[in-house]
């Protein structure tokens, strides 16, 4: 029987790298959008930190609602605010993060991450370095925040967006540093400037696509002849 996965995004731009990913593979995949949590984290000092906790729950226990087999969430933001000790459901939880957060502990030498969310930068820290204490590794890691660029994304104008994330990777590639991005929504101009220029720069698109795979049993869709 088809496996079913649900995907909780702050934006719509993370469906397409989603779908994309996944579309070799024998799985449904059911999308829920909400940009207007991150937009109240980020602008509204009314919206208190347990607003933004009981929303992501009920989101999540919606999506657990809907027959999934996992829920996927795709936003570094949402995964930081989420109190899975809170939840009433047995659905497995995928976070993004995780498989990334697995692969970059496993480099010895140091290395640098890259944001254009500046918002997203104190929870996913958090969360490395939590990562990287429970598994006893030891990371040498500095942060660049790519300033002025994600409010494009946000707007719509993701060709500009990765244009400017293209600008800054080209520069940056040539320190010959062990280089990520963290954020889903710098996948394309990554996997592009790492094309034009033979450099490996790490995602955590490739990362959670070996994981869901292997989580989930997923297999490849049989193509007819």
């Amino acid at each position: 029987m088809k496996k079913r996965l649900g995907c909780l995004h702050a934006h719509y731009s993370n469906i397409e790298y989603i779908e994309n990913a996944l579309s070799t593979y024998d799985i449904e995949l059911i999308h829920f959008v909400d940009p207007a949590l991150m937009y109240r984290v980020t602008s509204d000092e009314n919206f208190k930190v347990v607003d933004a906790q009981n929303k992501v729950k009920e989101q999540v226990e919606w999506i657990a609602q809907c027959n999934v087999d996992a829920i996927l969430i795709t936003c570094t933001n949402y995964i930081a605010i989420l109190q899975e000790e809170q939840l009433s459901i047995s659905v497995p939880i995928i976070k993004i993060d995780e498989p990334y957060f697995e692969f970059i502990c496993n480099i010895q030498q140091p290395q640098t991450i890259l944001f254009t969310n500046p918002a997203t930068v104190d929870g996913t820290m958090e969360r490395l370095n939590q990562y990287a204490y429970n598994h006893q590794k030891s990371i040498d890691i500095e942060v660049i925040v790519i300033n002025n660029t994600f409010e494009l994304i946000m707007q719509g104008l993701k060709h500009e967006y990765n244009q400017e994330l293209s600008k800054f990777l080209n520069t940056i590639i040539k320190e010959n540093k062990i280089i990520s991005v963290a954020q889903l929504s710098m996948v394309d101009a990554s996997q592009e400037v790492e094309y034009m220029t033979s450099q490996s720069i790490i995602n955590p698109l490739d990362t959670l696509i070996s994981s869901i795979v292997n989580q989930l049993k997923i297999d490849k869709k049989t193509v007819v002849i």
